[in-house]
């Protein structure tokens, strides 16, 4: 027996026991006669001594960190407890040990403030792994994994498998392939996501169905972006939007009760794409906060503000060529000094924002209006703009103009800086919100066509269903989708799926494919539509993402035992890498 406890088991009531853990040399501590060690495993550390008939032995066989070792000795209460651990109470006074494995000198201090870089740490992940941190990080997500299974076992789902090697499909993100030895000249793909197997499930008969399972997209990457990551996947038949949403809301609030120990009792907020664009600028909105976004120049929303009638006469043309006019209201900042509003102008005029400016007009506390656009404004106009915008005294309003896709994204960003700023995205705060009715298509300006918004096998509105013989009424159209968003983080999505055949065969011609392309790709899906296939919908919730943001943090790298870095690459296994000339001859590839 290689322990009798864990070093995170001991406690006071253990005391006078004689006991055996195994674990790795954290640190040491010789004190004159007497050395103390702290050893370590999954579960803890313990502090156990090694009085002065051992540390002759140690003299002549020294332990260094990351030693594995075994030792055999009395539970003790400690003189000087350490309340930061759970064993804190109590030591173990060594009568013997052991050497089970010696260790070379770690590349990285293997604790919570490491001296390692990303790129260090990566190469010997299984030394980072060490650490608790990710320790912990890794248990949150095997709790979130069970919290899910439970959840779905009682609420009737299956567990069901799909294939890793299937066919390569159009849409969506570039595709891994893997070459065929048996069919030369032929590949699988690796699937972005189980889509048609799950609905070709629905068509078998099992109708509630779901995986924890591994998908690949070949894309660029980001803090919350692996080549491979997990989601959540489920697929229901016989249900409409309403089903889903309140199934997995109720999904949602088991995990973060059995997680955090929070419980949700109301509803969660439900909003269209449309407003969320418009109020937020994008369709994730965090909604921690307030800080609408107003457009100050649409027909579209009949805002009773308008700008004209300039002061003398002057022309204003940053507001009279702009396509929009977008304006937030940022509580408590009138008070800015010029250094901070230059600040903010440098910020938006940075690449990655792209605006050529920003106006600022501050609402001072005693009601008057002070704009870095006063000589073209009379203070009339000022205080219609701040009525329209919700402003009060002390508040800075911050106006961006200009081409409205770019305008509508710099604001959007720059309301979640500001939100930054002045710390109002806690992130011991989560709300959750469904983002509903999302238009059906996009329209790609460079290849002149129109491609799904979602993708291929999402039903349109019902209402809309008739639409799809008209291309005019394309961009009118919205979709049966939906999204699940959690302070300002796309959590998953799905949709009410297309079930029968002309409707799929009308979307696919819509999407620029011909009957034959649709038929060589998809004739699988299109056939089994043809034996009775019941009305279906689903939902895939990012696993990865999930645990981060239950984690506090915004990468997902750290909640996934072996990540890729931002390159792609496993630089611990040094993949992906060439392969031999024998393996490439046997593939078929030169």
């Amino acid at each position: 027996m290689y322990r009798s406890h864990t070093c995170g088991e001991l406690r006071s009531q253990h005391i006078g026991q004689s006991v055996t853990l195994s674990g790795w040399v954290q640190t040491i501590r010789k004190f004159g006669s007497i050395t103390f060690v702290d050893i370590r495993d999954r579960y803890g550390i313990t502090q156990v001594v090694f009085n002065p008939h051992l540390n002759s032995a140690l003299d002549e066989q020294p332990l260094g960190r990351e030693f594995v070792i075994q030792v055999t000795g009395k539970v003790l209460e400690r003189t000087n407890k350490n309340g930061k651990i759970a064993t804190g109470d109590i030591e173990i006074e060594v009568e013997g040990y052991k050497v089970l494995n010696a260790a070379q000198t770690p590349p990285f201090t293997v604790e919570e403030e490491t001296d390692g870089g990303d790129e260090l740490r990566m190469k010997y992940r299984y030394l980072d792994l060490r650490r608790p941190s990710l320790k912990r990080n890794l248990e949150l997500r095997y709790k979130v994994n069970r919290s899910v299974r439970n959840y779905l076992d009682s609420a009737g789902f299956w567990d069901i498998e799909t294939p890793y090697l299937i066919k390569s499909t159009p849409e969506g993100a570039r595709d891994f392939v893997v070459p065929s030895r048996m069919n030369q000249g032929q590949f699988y793909a690796l699937p972005q996501s189980p889509q048609t197997f799950k609905q070709l499930l629905m068509v078998s008969g099992y109708d509630k169905y779901y995986q924890v399972v591994k998908c690949f997209r070949d894309e660029d990457l980001r803090a919350d972006r692996q080549p491979e990551f997990t989601q959540i996947d489920c697929e229901m038949s016989f249900v409409e939007q309403d089903d889903i949403l309140n199934t997995f809301e109720g999904l949602f609030k088991q995990v973060f009760k059995d997680i955090k120990g929070i419980e949700m009792s109301e509803d969660f907020p439900r909003m269209t794409w449309e407003d969320a664009m418009w109020h937020y600028g994008n369709d994730k909105p965090d909604i921690r906060f307030d800080m609408q976004v107003q457009n100050l120049k649409t027909p579209l929303r009949n805002t009773e503000f308008q700008f004209g009638n300039y002061k003398d006469g002057l022309a204003f043309k940053v507001f009279d060529d702009a396509e929009t006019i977008l304006a937030i209201a940022v509580p408590g900042c009138s008070e800015y000094t010029r250094k901070q509003t230059d600040e903010l102008t440098d910020w938006v005029k940075r690449p990655q924002i792209g605006m050529n400016g920003l106006i600022f007009v501050k609402y001072n506390q005693d009601g008057t209006l002070k704009s870095s656009a006063d000589k073209f404004f009379a203070e009339e106009t000022l205080k219609g703009l701040a009525d329209v915008c919700g402003a009060k005294p002390g508040d800075l309003i911050l106006l961006l103009a200009g081409a409205e896709a770019r305008t509508r994204k710099a604001m959007s960003e720059l309301r979640l800086e500001m939100g930054n700023r002045l710390k109002l995205r806690n992130p011991d705060v989560y709300k959750p919100l469904w983002v509903v009715d999302f238009p059906l298509f996009d329209y790609d300006e460079e290849e002149k066509r129109y491609v799904a918004c979602h993708h291929p096998f999402t039903s349109p509105k019902p209402e809309h269903i008739e639409w799809m013989n008209d291309m005019s009424k394309y961009a009118d159209i919205k979709a049966n989708a939906y999204d699940m968003v959690l302070n300002g983080t796309e959590i998953g999505g799905g949709s009410i799926r297309i079930f029968q055949r002309d409707l799929q065969e009308k979307m696919f011609a819509a999407l620029g494919m011909s009957k034959e392309e649709s038929q060589e790709k998809f004739g699988f899906l299109l056939g089994a539509f043809e034996y009775g296939a019941p009305p279906h919908g689903g939902i895939a919730l990012g696993f990865d993402r999930l645990c981060a943001l239950l984690g506090g943090q915004e990468t997902i790298r750290d909640f996934i035992a072996f990540p890729k870095n931002n390159a792609g690459r496993d630089v611990m296994l040094d993949a992906p890498s060439a392969i031999d000339e024998k393996q490439m001859k046997e593939l078929g590839l030169k």
